[in-house]
């Protein structure tokens, strides 16, 4: 199943899409192309985002957008995020799903630091 979005980002002003910055969310690549006359072109493979969270303002729910947070293991964007996108929620599903097929297959452990320390054994 090879689902892929293609959104701009918007002016929050009536949801007009008169940005540089388009989000291509694939199987298992989440693109982020921006600029004008100076492109960055910015990549983040699905099995490296651990979590996804949806905000909609108040503004953002009148002219149907959203913005998709992701929380990734990536250098350069541990936290990426999908601003002002129309069809937002299902962005958000799709990445999450998407995310957890690309562990799956990878065979990639995500594991949490809880804080935890190993206490040291006294020997008498």
């Amino acid at each position: 199943m090879a689902v892929e979005f293609k959104e701009k980002k918007r002016w929050l002003f009536l949801g007009l899409p008169f940005t540089f910055t388009t989000y291509h969310v694939k199987e298992n690549l989440i693109t982020i192309e921006s600029g004008l006359l100076k492109k960055t072109e910015n990549d983040c493979y699905m099995y490296k985002v651990q979590d996804v969270e949806l905000v909609t303002s108040l503004a953002e729910r009148i002219f149907g957008l959203g913005t998709v947070v992701c929380y990734t293991g990536d250098v350069t964007h541990p936290k990426l995020e999908l601003i002002h996108i129309k069809n937002a929620k299902t962005v958000k599903d799709h990445i999450l799903e998407a995310s957890e097929q690309a562990r799956m297959k990878r065979r990639t452990l995500n594991t949490l630091d809880i804080g935890a320390q190993a206490e040291e054994i006294d020997s008498d």
